[in-house]
Formats: structure tokens, C-alpha cells, sequence
């Protein structure tokens, strides 16, 4: 690799998890080890905290009721407007409702294996732990989890498994869920240990002595930029796949959040790994400004195939069982349709680029649901599915029931975020990131289902018993509004916001971000090659340079105004998004999600390097001009074995 790509830093450990006893017992030990906080030293501290979804809600409403003062941001009307709200599918647990062999050591294996071994064993067998908390939280919050005859709460199965571990309500389960951390949030409003702040955007992240003390914010209706500290800041603000611009996440999600925290010292960690989602309705045309989820549930009724011919253009009722290929039945026999995202994706790519694709430009696969409606009855899928049916008809104008569904792959989540350790605390001391925002659970590729299960995990479980330790300390000195810290954050806000209204180009940011999108996906999307990187790597410095001198940013820094909020999230997103090239050009294998064309077995999967990747990328930012500097992690597995995932 070039030296003028990245320099090499000095590596970098988890020293928190007790690793001298055996793994069951570390999460318990660590929480016994951990210094606590009295109740009356609670009401003394401020925690602040980004983003109201699954992990910031859930984290926001614990801390409250323990006792802190809590500061919550976010840059929507409601709380309930985060992404959460989205997720379709379900909740992994291992509650072994079924008992069909699921342990809390076979969800840890499972999720181990289908991050394809580039995630840390501490972390994912804690989560694997307290996955069953979480859904007897989530009940008695009246969350209305599908039920079976007996009365027992249902489940499903998701790619990258074979038991059923995923409790769900029908496709609407990131909203019941959402809804249940937003009553218990509300509760603290209502009993005041939560101020809240709608449509305010975090801006920057203020550094005092080394330590995280607050942000700088600015309000999306006003234009006023303010400071707020606290003892400790949280982010909880999710990942950054709109970098692509087409993705399934909401339009407003973005990095902003996670990469100011970036440039203050908080190392990023594996931006490359993005996850494709396998079932997702086709891009309809080139003003299309963001794309549609088809829960992966409907993996589990549904089966995926194409023409067995190239060039088949026939409706897919009129093509007969013998001239259909159902190519990952074919292919995996032993998981079949719910093999993990990134195989299913890939593999979809694979049979569209050899011109069996169907639909308009032949990028897309069937979802075909005729086996299930015969065996089941419509009036049992209709229950179980009826709103994402109902979803694809109305953006389609096609039925799913009679014709089944055209999907194809598309930009869903990143595994990639902020390097945190087992206590959730980034390389600065007293920012806890959570959620989507971090790093730590997924590896290289997130099996189906498990987002909310980190989410929930972090904000209600994890954070609220690690973030004390840190907080025995406090709480800290008080930070005057005229600290240099608070001076200087606020002044580099009010310069941006000015330098985007004085630039007066010709060109939008909506124009910008979308060929930023484009470039992105093109060359570090599915599928990446070292010559393909490198051009990405060459476009990115003009597509910056050209933002800054010919960006149009009309209206004006003291009312609503979007095109302003856009630009700075996609001044952000074209940094970002050469720091995962630069990542996915440095990692010279296939892992997961990111898939090196010049790393690949015979048969077309997925070819990993142990012996020279087996690390987390943690980057460090450097000023503008100079390489980013790599820090690795290195991986150890003493209870899940490095070896070659096979799905067949």
C-alpha cells in the first residue's frame, strides 16, 4: 500500500473487558468491577445525549430514571422520528421459545461467524446475553410482539441462522419498539429528568483537559448556535449509509454527529464495512432520491430465483417451475434462502450481471411467495406480512400476492463507526457512542435482525451500567461560556455556515451528493477492485475542491432552511467517504460486506487474509492535506474458531 494513502500509528487495545475470567462471566464481572454512582451524586450530573432512536431513547429514558440529569438532541420534530422507526423484520433473543437448539453460545457463534470473523468476542457474546432482557423489557413496556396459539410470543428466522430467534410485530417492529423506548423517555420528560431539544443539530464536539464536556449545536428553525455541557456526551446517532445517497435510511440521516467527533479524536473504525440488503425494491429512475426495504423476513416464506435463460422477459407466472432457478436453494442447500445479507446480495448481483436479471434494465431478482400462499394459506401470510405487501404495491403498482415480488441490493447499514471499547467509550475520554454509531458488534457484516438487539442492548443494558465508571469521577469543574474550547467550536460553526452562503455557485448540494453517491457506489459498493478504488480515491479531492468554490446554498442562516442543513452533512459525507476507500483499498481481502474482486475463492466467495487483517481499522484524523493514520486492533478467537464460512 502507498505510504501516501494512510501512515501507520501505533496499535490499539481493549483493556476494559476482564479477560482472566472465561467470557460468560465477563459482562457480570465487569459490571462488578465497575465503580458506581450514588443516587445523590446522580442528581448532581448532566448527561448529554444524541439522538432518539432505538439506542439514544432507550439510553436517555435509563439514565433518567437513575437519577441523572439528562440532555437529549435531535434534529427531527419528535423523538419518534428516528430511523428506528423503519426497521421492519424483528428482534433477535435467544429465549429458545422454539426449542429448536438456540442458546445464548449459539447466537454468539452465529453472529461471530456472520460478522465472517472481524468482530470482537467480548463484545458480541454480551450482546448474545443480554438479547433475553430485552425482550422481557420490551413486554412489559406493552410492546405487542406476535404471539402463537399457545399465547407464547412467536418467532421467525432471519439469514444467517437456522433456529427461530426473531420476535417481531408483523413488518412494524422498529416502530412498536421505538414507541415503547419513546413512552418510557416521555415518562422522564414528564418527571423532569430529561430537557429536551428538537430540530437542534450537533455540530461539534467540545473538548476540555481531554475530556468530552459538550457540544455545539445549532437550531434548525432560528439558525441560533449554543453550546451545552455536560460530564459526559452520548451519541446515539446511527450510521452513515447515505453517504451513497440512495439508501434505504431515512433522507435526513446522515454522519455529521460521529465525524465531528472524529476530527476532535475519537478514532473511526472499519469505515469500509457497508452492508448491502439483499431485498429491496429496484432503483425506478435517476431522480429517485432514496430506496424502499422489503423486511428480510419475507426470506423466510419467500423464495428467491430467476430465469434459468438469459434474456427470459416473460411474466414470472408464465415461466414454467422447470425453467426457474432458484439459485440460492441451489447454491446453499443448508440455509437456502436465509443465507446472511452479504452472500444473498452478492449473489443476486452475480446471476443480474450474467443478464438473468428481471425487471426494467435487468437489475433485479423474484421474491416469490405462491409456495407459501399454497401451504399457508393468503390469509396467514396477509397476517404476517400484509403491510410490507401492502408497502410494495402501493410504490410498485404491481401485487405481490398474484406475481411475487422484483427485489434487488441496496445500501442498508454500516458495520463501521466510531472505535469504541467494551465499556462503549471512544478513544476520548467521557464520549460513549451506541448503536449504529459504533463499531463494536457486527464485524464486517450484520446478520438480519440484530440492529435493534444492539440498539436496545446498548441504551438500556450496556450503557447505563458501564458509563458510571467514568462518571465516579464527576462530576467535573465547570466549563465557563468563555472557555477557548467553547470559543474556538463556535466560531468554526458560524464559519462554515457562512462560507456556504458567500459561495454562490451554480451548482446544488443535492447535485453534489449524488454524484458523490454514485462514485461511491460505483467503486466501493458490492463489489471493490484496487484500480476501481483508486479512481474513486483520485475524484473525491475535485468533487471537494469543486463543493467549496461552486455550491449553491440559497437562503439564509436565520430561518428553516434545508439546503444549508444538506450542505454541511455532505461536506462531511465527501471526507468520510474517502476515508472508506482508503480503508477498503488498505484491507487487501474479502471480508463480510466488503468484497475485494482480487480476493475470492473458485467458486466466487468470499476469500479472507487472518493472517495479515485479522484487526479493526481504527483511523485517526490528521489536518486536511496530510494521511490519516491507521491504529489496529488485533482480533483474538479463543472460543469461536477463525475458519472458512460456509453456508452449504
Amino acid at each position: 500500500m502507498a505510504l501516501e494513502l494512510f501512515l501507520d500509528g501505533d496499535p490499539i487495545a481493549d483493556t476494559k473487558a476482564p479477560t482472566d475470567v472465561p467470557i460468560g462471566e465477563r459482562w457480570s464481572e465487569r459490571k462488578f468491577r465497575g465503580k458506581l454512582v450514588n443516587p445523590a451524586n446522580r442528581r448532581k450530573m448532566t448527561v448529554i445525549i444524541v439522538g432518539t432512536g432505538l439506542a439514544g431513547g432507550a439510553a436517555a429514558a435509563t439514565l433518567a430514571e437513575a437519577g441523572y440529569h439528562v440532555k437529549s438532541f435531535w434534529f427531527q420534530d419528535s423523538p419518534r422520528r428516528a430511523h428506528s422507526i423503519a426497521a421492519q423484520g424483528g428482534i433477535n433473543a435467544a429465549k429458545n421459545y422454539r426449542n429448536d437448539g438456540d442458546s445464548v453460545h449459539r447466537l454468539f457463534y452465529d453472529t461471530v461467524k456472520g460478522g465472517d470473523f472481524r468482530s470482537r468476542e467480548n463484545n458480541v457474546h454480551r450482546l448474545a446475553e443480554v438479547s433475553t432482557q430485552i425482550i422481557d423489557q420490551c413486554v412489559a413496556q406493552g410492546v405487542p410482539f406476535a404471539r402463537e396459539y399457545g399465547g407464547l410470543l412467536d418467532n421467525r428466522s432471519f439469514g444467517g441462522a437456522q433456529v427461530s430467534r426473531t420476535f417481531y410485530a408483523r413488518g412494524q417492529t422498529g416502530q412498536q419498539l421505538l414507541i415503547g423506548a419513546y413512552q418510557a423517555f416521555e415518562r422522564q420528560v414528564a418527571a423532569g429528568g430529561i430537557e429536551t431539544h428538537s430540530r437542534t443539530e450537533m455540530l461539534d464536539l467540545v473538548v476540555v483537559d481531554g475530556k468530552a464536556r459538550g457540544i455545539v449545536v445549532r437550531d434548525l428553525v432560528t439558525g441560533e448556535v449554543s453550546t451545552h455541557i455536560g460530564d459526559a456526551v452520548v451519541l446515539g446517532t446511527g450510521g452513515y449509509s447515505n453517504v451513497y445517497y440512495l439508501s434505504t435510511n431515512a433522507k435526513g440521516s446522515n454522519t455529521t454527529a460521529i465525524w465531528r467527533a472524529h476530527k476532535r479524536g475519537a478514532y473511526f473504525a472499519n469505515p469500509c464495512y457497508t452492508q448491502i440488503h439483499p431485498t429491496c425494491i429496484p432503483v425506478s429512475g435517476d431522480y429517485q432520491s432514496k430506496l424502499t426495504l422489503m423486511s428480510e423476513s419475507l426470506r423466510n416464506d419467500g423464495r428467491v430465483w430467476v430465469p434459468k435463460e438469459r434474456g427470459d422477459t416473460r411474466a414470472p407466472q408464465d415461466i414454467p417451475e422447470d425453467e426457474r432457478d432458484y439459485y440460492l436453494e441451489r447454491k446453499y442447500p443448508a440455509f437456502g434462502n436465509l443465507v446472511p445479507r452479504d452472500i444473498a446480495s452478492r449473489q443476486a448481483k452475480n446471476v443480474c450481471d450474467e443478464g438473468r436479471g428481471v425487471g426494467p434494465g435487468g437489475l433485479g431478482v423474484y421474491l416469490d411467495f405462491a409456495d407459501a400462499i399454497e401451504r399457508l394459506g393468503r390469509k396467514t401470510v396477509e397476517a404476517k406480512y400484509g403491510n410490507l405487501f401492502d408497502m410494495y404495491a402501493r410504490i410498485t403498482g404491481e401485487d405481490p400476492y398474484a406475481s411475487g415480488m422484483r427485489i434487488y441490493p441496496a445500501v442498508h447499514y454500516t458495520m463501521g463507526g466510531l472505535w469504541v471499547d467494551y465499556d462503549l467509550q471512544s478513544t476520548i475520554p467521557g464520549l460513549f457512542v451506541i448503536g449504529e454509531a459504533n463499531f463494536s458488534d457486527h464485524g464486517a457484516n450484520r446478520l438480519g435482525a440484530s440492529a435493534l438487539m444492539q440498539g436496545l442492548s446498548d441504551g438500556y443494558f450496556v450503557l447505563p451500567n458501564t458509563i458510571t465508571d467514568y462518571l465516579s469521577a464527576a462530576p467535573f469543574e465547570k466549563v465557563p461560556a468563555d472557555h477557548p474550547a467553547i470559543v474556538e467550536a463556535e466560531a468554526g460553526v458560524k464559519a462554515q455556515v457562512e462560507k456556504f452562503l458567500s459561495i454562490n455557485g451554480t451548482r446544488t448540494v443535492a447535485s453534489f451528493h449524488r454524484e458523490l453517491g454514485r462514485l461511491v457506489w460505483d467503486y466501493c459498493g458490492m463489489e471493490r477492485t484496487a484500480e476501481g478504488l483508486r479512481k474513486a480515491l483520485d475524484r473525491i479531492p475535485e468533487i471537494r475542491k469543486e463543493f467549496w468554490t461552486n455550491v449553491k446554498v440559497a437562503g439564509d442562516a436565520h430561518t428553516f432552511n434545508q439546503n444549508l442543513e444538506h450542505a454541511a452533512r455532505v461536506a462531511d459525507f465527501i471526507e468520510l467517504a474517502e476515508l472508506m476507500c482508503i480503508d477498503a483499498l488498505h484491507r487487501e481481502e474479502s471480508c463480510g460486506g466488503h468484497f475485494r474482486a482480487e480476493s475470492q475463492t473458485p467458486e466466487g466467495e468470499a476469500l479472507r487474509n487472518d493472517e495479515e487483517f485479522a484487526y479493526v481499522a481504527a483511523w485517526g484524523w490528521t489536518p486536511e492535506g496530510e494521511p490519516p493514520v491507521l491504529h489496529k486492533e488485533a482480533l483474538e478467537y479463543e472460543y469461536v474458531h477463525l475458519a472458512q464460512r460456509s453456508y452449504k
